[in-house]
């Protein structure tokens, strides 16, 4: 039987390239399916439609009928609801439970966040007086920056994709996705449902292929493209931002993590250890939000660790299928080689290993899949590696505080400045601590906890500018002041 091909996405019509990768199910090894990879030639025909359909039907709409495509966009979504679930679970490993009640809700939900954020949304206006005794006003207009270039990770691969063509698409652009090559099912997906809610040809576009010298990096240089917006690895980042320095776009960055989660002697120890544990393990790690470093109140900490030690050994590992399922593998061998060579060099930096460091064995075809045991260690130095480097895997470490300012100290500590997490039944503690992190998004007795309208972003490693609510809208448009004296 021929494998499925995943195509290339162009003015409304399926593309073949002239070369082919495979796609890998990270819970067995297979090759699933093969995709098309888009060369220069294709990826400017990607960016040329995508103009074309911004001076045209889609540039011309008004709020209002866009926004009633985006419903109809997320109506689409929820009527495949079992498709984007299978395609998202075979391209990344990750549960089925996890996929149905995180990733493709959320897709939905972005797409009619921003479509009644659009509609409501205000712009300044100013009555002034000028020197001479008379008046002026100023207004400004929202206009959309033209053509912008996605591009997306494979870990929350249709969510944090949703996220951004929603509001890009709101504002009025088009886009051209080029998704990870890991990951390429659900984008080719979405094409489906845009065509079927009725989005013009070219407004969205997706091309397939790696980064240098294939389908991201001819995307980002694109002369046409007037701005990039990326989710990846801080490295990649900043190979993307010198790539666009030459021609000013603007750029939106959601970067690399090594987050903290301070627990305090006070906190409600079951909620904790449980909002810990999810913080830690949840998508096998693999989430940049998640908590790399825990740190808690000497009091509480052998207590703590054990718990968080009974949470790792109690989590169902296994195939993505079974409903049980809640730590599927890490995203490619690839992957879990980085992984484990984390877990070999924590060995050697002198940590106690408290659980994991390993690969399951299961017995069956799992074990020809990208499986890593949940792992915690104690005892690394601040200095270390392991509490230092971003891993991006089902595992932290743990370490004892003595006062609020070590904490905090400890915590700040680092390159990276995305997330935290604080956990205290003390409010005015939470709010005091939570304010000093130098991070884009501080939770409180919660993790992941998200409110579509807020900031989202990070600091220093962590990337560049803010998405969410009006901060998406200002992004993915040109403010236009016009001045008229009275």
């Amino acid at each position: 039987m021929p494998l499925k091909s995943i195509l290339n996405y162009i003015d409304g019509q399926f593309v073949r390239g002239t070369r082919e990768f495979a796609d890998v199910n990270p819970a067995d090894g297979s090759v699933i399916a093969q995709v098309s990879e888009a060369d220069e030639s294709l990826v400017d025909d990607a960016v040329q439609a995508a103009r074309k359909a911004v001076r045209g039907e889609w540039g011309r709409s008004t709020i209002r009928e866009r926004a009633a495509r985006l419903h109809k966009v997320a109506d689409a979504i929820e009527a495949r609801f079992d498709c984007f679930v299978a395609a998202e679970v075979a391209d990344t490993g990750k549960p089925v439970a996890l996929a149905s009640r995180l990733d493709v809700p959320r897709a939905a939900a972005n797409f009619r966040a921003f479509a009644d954020l659009i509609k409501t949304a205000g712009v300044e206006s100013f009555y002034t007086e000028t020197p001479d005794g008379k008046n002026a006003l100023n207004y400004a207009v929202r206009k959309p920056l033209g053509v912008v270039g996605i591009i997306t990770p494979w870990n929350l691969p249709l969510l944090l994709l949703t996220w951004k063509v929603a509001p890009a698409l709101a504002c009025g652009n088009s886009v051209v996705v080029k998704p990870s090559e890991e990951t390429p099912a659900t984008a080719t997906l979405l094409a489906e449902v845009m065509k079927q809610a009725g989005i013009p040809d070219g407004v969205y576009n997706v091309v397939h292929g790696f980064g240098p010298n294939s389908a991201g990096e001819f995307l980002t240089r694109h002369s046409d493209v007037n701005a990039v917006t990326f989710t990846g690895e801080s490295q990649t980042g900043a190979a993307i931002m010198k790539i666009v320095s030459a021609t000013v776009k603007p750029v939106s960055f959601e970067l690399g993590g090594k987050n903290a989660a301070i627990v305090f002697a006070d906190c409600d120890f079951e909620e904790t250890a449980n909002g810990v544990s999810e913080a830690v393990f949840l998508n096998t790690g693999q989430v940049c939000l998640c908590a790399e470093r825990v740190y808690v109140e000497r009091a509480i900490f052998d207590r703590f660790v054990d718990a968080l030690k009974g949470s790792a050994e109690s989590l169902h590992i296994g195939s993505p299928l079974e409903r049980k399922t809640e730590l599927g593998p890490v995203i490619s061998s690839q992957h879990r080689e980085k992984v484990l060579s984390y877990y070999k060099l924590a060995r050697e930096e002198g940590a106690t290993l408290i659980t994991g460091g390993g690969v399951p064995e299961f017995g069956s075809a799992l074990d020809e899949g990208f499986y890593a045991q949940p792992t915690i260690y104690t005892g690394l130095r601040e200095s270390a590696r392991c509490v230092k480097e971003e891993i991006f895997g089902p595992v932290c470490h743990v370490a004892p505080f003595d006062t609020e300012e070590e904490a905090v100290s400890m915590a700040n500590d680092t390159k990276y400045g995305f997330a935290a997490s604080i956990w205290t039944t003390n409010l005015k503690r939470g709010h005091r601590v939570a304010q000093q992190m130098n991070v884009g998004i501080t939770w409180v007795n919660c993790w992941f906890l998200r409110d579509l309208r807020t900031p989202f972003g990070g600091v220093g490693l962590s990337g560049i500018g803010r998405e969410g609510g009006m901060h998406s809208l200002n992004f993915y448009s040109e403010l236009n002041n016009i001045c008229i004296r009275l």
